[in-house]
């Protein structure tokens, strides 16, 4: 997968993430846990938001079903292997990102904004998932990694489309490039976390 063409992302992971993320792999799935419980969450708070958006309805109530669905395959990769659930943490990456959501002016420029940094969640996700895909020794859990690498991806595109379906596919298009430049400075000045998935 060329993260770069399909996702959009401006930057690359620093190489170095991987390496020491795979010798926390406890953390980093406690992290990955509280992540799918906060996209499910994310997609639950977009439907009660925006109940008139049919379309909107019916493709985030599958994402929130197949997020959820994550959730519990991610506790039985922790239970497997003796592991807690622990408690969530902050989330710099994602806070960060939310603060550019646009308050206030029309409804749809707001929504178009939470999709947009919703699928960039995703497009993020789905670059780490294919680095732990392709580098974590654990062979079961990088085929794990691989299936939900493939399942970001199609988060990121669906988000995207919904965005377009509400709101002008230019205005859509050039609101994601910005973001996707803000993303990228994001992921610079954040430091290289051994125990997160952002």
């Amino acid at each position: 997968m060329k993260e770069k063409t399909i996702l959009k992302l401006k930057l690359n992971t620093d190489p170095r993430w991987v390496n020491i993320a795979g010798k926390n792999i406890e953390d980093i799935l406690v992290d990955h846990a509280w992540c799918e419980q906060k996209a499910a969450s994310t997609g639950i708070s977009m439907i009660i938001h925006y109940p008139e958006k049919t379309r909107l309805v019916d493709e985030l109530t599958d994402l929130v079903a197949e997020e959820w669905s994550h959730f519990e395959r991610v506790l039985l990769e922790l239970r497997k292997r003796g592991f807690q659930l622990g408690r969530p943490r902050r989330d710099d990456y994602v806070v960060q990102l939310l603060a550019h959501v646009r308050k206030g002016g029309a409804r749809e420029r707001q929504l178009m904004d939470q999709l947009l940094v919703s699928a960039l969640i995703e497009a993020r996700s789905c670059e780490r998932f294919k680095l732990l895909w392709q580098h974590i020794a654990d062979e079961e859990l990088s085929k794990f990694y691989y299936e939900l690498m493939v399942s970001e991806a199609a988060h990121f595109v669906s988000y995207v489309d919904l965005a377009k379906e509400y709101c002008d596919p230019v205005v859509v298009e050039e609101r994601l490039q910005e973001l996707l430049k803000i993303e990228g400075e994001i992921v610079t000045n954040l430091p290289v976390r051994d125990d997160r998935i952002h």
